[in-house]
């Protein structure tokens, strides 16, 4: 009797094996036939972009495709979300699938059929609009995922859920949007998630790479504006003001010491940026107020909070010692968090990964001071953040265009690592939560 108890036990763990084996062949056969159609949908949404909270073309074409899949979903989530939702055959976890949707108020540069020379009017401005940091590709991906996943719907141990996001990169002032707000409206429950997955491409890592970090990936980010007043005077009689321009100096230098002094940068890197500097209108007028934009990059929550903290009371304080003021506004009008790879979730799902791309060619990375929204779903359910090469095998990673910058450049041919990733890592993630062994 235990013989055939212990007979059967291994009759059964070698038949789920092998079906977790012919999952992961169909997962490759089927992802490499999509390819060609993969570049078709990149390239439409690369010449035909749109900023955020106005992708009402672009979500369109993807609630098309994901009803033409069998896939039930929802439309106009945070403003032009498209979420859709896929019930395996088996019970099971939840997994989601984000990408995002919005393009970025960028002039194109690029020089391929399928550049884009769509403009539109941004913050009062006459604009170009450009996919220039490869959102176009994450929802081609995406797609071509839902689609792959879709024809396997019955060999799925629970419920994908695809998470169509706009306005990633922000919007608009007065504008609600992004992760954000998706959460707020609940894309993450209704069924509830178990564990979200996501990736970006990158124009500096190699094609057929992939790379990930546990722990802080991305930096949380708070922009900030400072306002100096001081007093106006004839720029001939500067002894008779409060030179709110020469204040606004000192406070600048000032603020590089916040990093130098204050952050330990061998465990985790911060920034303090000041990106905008207004004030005056005439080379003979000491203006009385002078604006500064800027921004904080930081890692973990304590480094956060010093930053907040020692900028607010550098700037004010080096004003009040020149007899002037500052008001500082931390956020200014926005906030990410950290995006934080969850450690166990990464761990378990590294040898996906590594079976995936070879383990050659899955490659730990620094931290990355760029910001992502990601973060707001990662805040409420384990995540794992990773990035997919899109440059040219051979080429120079210090001379390749980076993103956001009119000379953005994707290589098409990475994608189809981008489809087989994305669906294994939603395959092995089921399996390691059910009974299926």
């Amino acid at each position: 009797m235990k013989a055939n108890l212990i007979l059967l036990l291994s009759v059964f763990s070698l038949s789920a094996a092998a079906q977790k084996n012919n999952l992961r062949k169909q997962v490759d056969v089927k992802a490499d036939a999509l390819q060609s159609q993969v570049v078709t949908w990149r390239r439409d949404f690369h010449e035909h972009p749109e900023l955020g909270n106005h992708e009402v073309r672009t979500s369109g074409i993807i609630a098309k495709h994901l009803q033409s899949l069998g896939i039930e979903i929802q439309t106009g989530v945070a403003t032009t979300g498209v979420v859709g939702i896929l019930k395996g055959g088996h019970p099971g976890p939840v997994v989601a699938l984000r990408a995002d949707m919005d393009g970025l108020p960028v002039i194109e540069r690029v020089d391929v059929p399928f550049a884009s020379k769509v403009k539109t009017t941004y913050n009062g401005q006459e604009v170009g609009v450009m996919h220039a940091c490869g959102h176009d590709s994450h929802m081609a991906i995406l797609m071509a995922v839902a689609q792959v996943l879709s024809s396997m719907k019955a060999d799925l141990h629970g419920t994908v859920k695809f998470i169509f996001q706009p306005a990633e990169e922000g919007v608009e002032p007065g504008q609600k949007g992004g992760a954000e707000q998706m959460v707020k409206e609940g894309v993450l429950e209704n069924p509830k998630v178990d564990a979200i997955f996501g990736l970006h491409i990158n124009s500096q890592t190699e094609v057929g790479k992939i790379t990930y970090r546990q722990g802080g990936i991305m930096a949380g980010v708070n922009d900030m504006q400072i306002i100096v007043k001081g007093r106006s005077a004839h720029g001939a009689y500067p002894w008779s003001s409060v030179d709110p321009i020469v204040v606004s100096a000192q406070i600048i230098n000032n603020l590089q010491t916040i990093v130098s002094r204050n952050i330990n940068i061998t465990e985790n890197p911060a920034v303090v940026t000041i990106g905008a500097i207004k004030g005056g209108n005439r080379s003979n007028i000491i203006p009385e107020t002078v604006e500064m934009l800027g921004t904080l990059r930081a890692f973990t929550p304590a480094d956060e909070k010093t930053l907040v903290e020692k900028v607010t009371a550098i700037a004010t304080k080096t004003a009040e010692a020149q007899g002037a003021t500052a008001t500082v506004k931390i956020p200014y009008s926005n906030h990410y968090p950290v995006t934080f790879n969850n450690p166990d979730l990464t761990q378990q799902m590294l040898p996906s990964l590594q079976r995936t791309a070879g383990t050659a060619n899955v490659l730990l990375r620094p931290p990355v001071t760029g910001a992502e929204d990601f973060s707001f779903y990662q805040e409420k359910v384990p995540g794992l953040f990773i990035f997919l090469g899109g440059m040219p095998k051979g080429a120079d990673p210090v001379r390749a265009p980076s993103h956001h910058t009119p000379d953005f450049y994707i290589d098409e041919s990475g994608f189809v690592l981008g489809v087989k990733a994305l669906c294994n890592l939603t395959i092995d993630y089921m399996e390691t939560k059910t009974n299926h062994k």
